[in-house]
């Protein structure tokens, strides 16, 4: 597969496309995102399950633009949230919500919530899918504490509030290739990178 240069990105997500495209370089190839292609479907993610969503994208995006996409759905799993809120990380304080506003929601239900029980993981499903061939499915996934105030300007979603006791940081303080040594898509993505390797 060392041919294949160009995959398309099945997001629209400047912050993911950069992260990748860091990660693609390896390879030797180029995420391109979807703000590149006219006319492309909107793929609604109503799946449960971080896969569910990632093989839709994935296969919906490669089927209608006939060449390789990678699909992924990533998010915030809180254990004293029951893992909340996962699938809804996005849209946790509604459909149109900014980066923000969904981490300040999550602050104000954990408020009451001791340090030592703010536990909780970044995870990502990522789906390559090419013509004709089943999908190839990794995950990856990134350890930390809510914290109980937001710090730090880089990356984006709950970046701001997800602290890394490891670095003692958060992640929104990390540099983008700190961030790419330990983040959950950067784990996905090297999984993924060694998946297809191997499948030629």
């Amino acid at each position: 597969m060392s041919d294949r240069k160009q995959v398309v990105l099945a997001t629209r997500n400047q912050g993911k496309v950069k992260e990748f495209n860091k990660l693609f370089a390896e390879l030797g190839w180029e995420g391109i995102s979807l703000a590149n292609f006219d006319g492309v479907p909107e793929v609604v993610e109503d799946g449960d399950t971080f896969e569910a969503n990632a093989i839709k994208k994935a296969i919906t995006i490669s089927t209608y633009l006939g060449i390789p996409a990678v699909g992924d759905d990533s998010g915030l799993e809180v254990d004293a949230l029951q893992g909340r809120p996962g699938v809804y990380s996005a849209r946790y304080a509604g459909e149109d919500a900014t980066d923000e506003e969904n981490w300040r929601k999550l602050l104000q239900e954990l408020s009451s919530v001791p340090d030592e029980e703010r536990t909780a993981r970044f995870r990502c499903t990522l789906a390559f899918v090419e013509p004709g061939r089943d999908p190839v499915i990794t995950t990856g996934a990134c350890e930390g504490v809510i914290a109980h105030e937001s710090a730090g300007t880089n990356g984006f979603g709950y970046d701001p509030v997800f602290y890394l006791p490891e670095q003692g940081k958060m992640m929104a303080q990390l540099s983008p290739d700190e961030k790419n040594q330990i983040s959950h898509r950067a784990q996905a993505m090297r999984n993924l990178l060694e998946a297809i390797k191997v499948e030629g």
